[in-house]
């Protein structure tokens, strides 16, 4: 399948690391979608807490628990959970997997370790005790917050363009992303984003779908986005990575050019006690090799199926 072919319509929907593409504009002969989505038994639901809700989709019939976090977005990644359970249908048979949302109602002030404590409660909400994690850019910040702070719900963990540190230089794209938000331009943070996290031939073929979507984004939404985003200026735990001792994947891109490349080297670098650790390098898909890869699902399968 070529990179242009894996362009959908989650362009549109989520920012910075959706982790939705790979896949899912492929479709097998002879079977509908809506045939798909019963096989896969595709629901979109709302979990709540005694302090917040947040949304979320499941699907699959699988045994085992694959719980994944998608970095920050403008929307809501749920009007996609069918096209999600289309990318992600080679996992469905072993894993029922569960995409989440970021809380509702957010605080104005939230921070990346907030993050994780939602979404930890969120899942034990679920009656979860354990599963496989998958976090991609922000939403593997969040996994490795998991990871340290509540080690027993994590099995293995999968770690996909994402850094365990952010200084002022990786910080400096999301940094101009917050500025286009807080000054309302949602045109403008949606094609500075396309640019940043697509290969050259991606972005600009998908300049008129991002455009279009901007147009639909409200003033909330963009205000939203810009609390969640600020909260990876300073993320640091890059001392605690040692206390991680599940297995762990960690994927990257040579050419990412938001967090870049050397930021999964040095995770995997610091995941000194970690029971198994793999590091795999792509290169040519940029940020978003989580969507444009196709190969990806089938790496992480792999690897979350290993005998320990």
């Amino acid at each position: 399948m070529s990179k242009l072919r894996t362009i959908s319509r989650m362009v549109i929907s989520v920012l910075a690391a959706g982790i939705l593409f790979a896949g899912c504009t492929e479709k097998k002969e002879a079977e509908t979608t809506e045939e798909r989505n019963e096989t896969m038994n595709v629901q979109v639901d709302t979990v709540k807490t005694d302090e917040f809700t947040m949304d979320y989709c499941r699907f699959g019939n699988g045994k085992k628990v694959f719980v994944a976090i998608p970095g920050q977005s403008v929307q809501s990644i749920m009007p996609s959970a069918e096209a999600i359970a289309e990318a992600y249908k080679v996992m469905a048979d072993e894993y029922t997997l569960y995409f989440f949302d970021r809380r509702k109602d957010h605080p104005d002030t939230y921070s990346i370790d907030d993050m994780a404590k939602d979404t930890a409660a969120a899942v034990r909400a679920l009656g979860i005790e354990q599963a496989d994690f998958f976090g991609a850019s922000q939403g593997g910040m969040i996994a490795l917050k998991i990871a340290i702070n509540d080690p027993e719900l994590v099995h293995k963990l999968i770690l996909g363009s994402s850094s365990a540190c952010v200084g002022e230089e990786q910080y400096r794209k999301i940094g101009e992303w917050v500025g286009l938000a807080k000054a309302g331009d949602a045109k403008g943070l949606y094609l500075s984003f396309g640019e940043a996290v697509y290969p050259a031939e991606v972005y600009e073929n998908s300049k008129e779908m991002l455009e279009s979507a901007a147009a639909t984004v409200t003033k909330e939404e963009l205000e939203s986005f810009a609390v969640i985003a600020e909260a990876a200026d300073g993320f640091d735990v890059s001392d605690q990575l040692g206390t991680i001792t599940q297995p762990v994947l960690v994927i990257g891109s040579e050419d990412d050019r938001v967090l870049g490349g050397d930021a999964s080297r040095k995770i995997a670098e610091g995941l000194k006690n970690s029971s198994h650790c793999e590091l795999y390098m792509y290169d040519g898909y940029g940020h978003a090799v989580y969507d444009l890869a196709p190969d990806y699902k089938e790496r992480m399968l792999e690897f979350l199926l290993a005998e320990e």
